[in-house]
């Protein structure tokens, strides 16, 4: 019995096969073509960080420390006590200020009361040397015409020449008595000169007093900074002294970090053309991956990173290569994020801006003009 052979399927799977490829391929293309699209909305960079206010603690005055109160990476408030200086020498300084101010004080006092003193016996001076002079000219003048009387008498040898003798000396005496009297007159009608000078004299003192003053206040000034505090919110880190230390003015023993964060995205100078203040921005940080933070795009840095660099780069050189910069951008958080999470300056993140987004601000690079 003769068996009929049954007709080979591999046409169909082979048709089958290429159905299949003919479909991945498809669904590929239109995968790669809106993955091309949704990204063309969107910035990204990985040359992006978190960066925070961080301020650098230095004493204010020289000193020798008594007292630490904070260790490295504690949390402190605004005006908290972080470490203090041995007030010993700045008492002193203050005291020292006190009585000198104490003493210019005492000097201003006694001016006052001498030009008090001349503008009021000034006049009664004044009134009384007039009428000694008036007194004094009356006298020289009897003694005048008393001695002109004896030289009649003595023409006519009434009288001895000593008589004589006797009432011309006496007229010239008070004739020098009456000439005493005239310049003192003089001398007291110099008042408004001795008026002035008091004045100036108490304005002399009044300026001691004030500069006095301003000692004390520089001295009590120099005595509260003994005792350093937080400037605001934030973390102690990289603390370098320990009581007993030894430190000048203005050296740096401590940074305190901020509590605000935001992020600096180093954005290639070809990536800004389309970006806007207030643009929305997906953060992820790279220490809590899968999660993103919201944010928006703020200002762009007036320079490119290496503009700012220790070594800016000369450009001005025969063998020029042409390099693709990248300017820092400055995005804000939306909201603060929570308190809880370790958001220290330097962690990598990787930003995302949505350029699609053109309803808000003008475009970044204008802005930054």
């Amino acid at each position: 019995m003769n068996t009929i052979p049954t007709p080979s399927p591999a046409p169909k799977e082979g048709g089958r096969r290429r159905g299949v490829l003919l479909a991945v391929l498809v669904t590929a293309v239109l995968g790669m073509g809106g993955w091309w699209w949704h990204s063309r909305s969107y910035e990204t960079t990985d040359d992006a960080f978190l960066e925070a206010d961080v301020t650098m603690v230095a004493p204010r005055v020289a000193g020798t420390v008594v007292a630490v109160h904070v260790e490295d990476n504690q949390q402190v408030k605004a005006g908290q006590p972080l470490f203090e200086l041995d007030p010993a020498d700045y008492e002193a300084r203050l005291r020292q200020a006190e009585a000198n101010l104490a003493a210019a004080q005492a000097q201003a006092r006694s001016a006052q009361a001498d030009l008090t003193m001349t503008n009021t016996s000034a006049p009664a001076n004044v009134a009384q040397a007039q009428a000694a002079v008036r007194a004094a000219r009356a006298q020289a003048e009897r003694a005048r015409s008393d001695a002109r009387r004896y030289e009649s008498l003595y023409a006519k040898d009434e009288i001895s020449a000593q008589a004589l003798d006797q009432a011309r000396s006496t007229a010239r005496a008070l004739q020098a008595q009456a000439e005493q009297a005239t310049a003192q007159l003089a001398m007291t009608q110099t008042a408004p000169q001795q008026t002035a000078a008091k004045e100036a004299q108490l304005a002399s003192a009044e300026a001691a007093v004030a500069q006095a003053q301003a000692a004390l206040d520089l001295a009590k000034l120099q005595r509260s900074y003994t005792r350093v505090v937080a400037s605001a919110d934030g973390h102690i880190t990289r603390k370098n002294l320990q009581p007993g230390s030894q430190i000048a003015a203005g050296s740096p023993v401590m940074a305190l970090v901020g509590t605000q964060t935001w992020v600096v995205a180093n954005f290639k100078e070809t990536q800004l053309q389309h970006m806007r203040v207030g643009q929305p921005v997906s953060v992820e940080i790279d220490a809590y991956p899968g999660r993103d933070f919201p944010a928006h795009v703020h200002s762009l840095q007036a320079g490119t990173g290496s503009a700012f660099a220790l070594l800016p780069p000369e450009n001005a050189t025969g063998n020029f290569v042409k390099v693709v910069q990248r300017v820092p951008v400055k995005l804000v958080f939306d909201t603060a994020p929570e308190a809880a999470l370790h958001l220290v300056p330097g962690m990598s993140v990787r930003p995302r801006v949505d350029i699609s987004d053109d309803a808000h601000g003008a475009a970044l690079q204008a802005a930054a003009r």
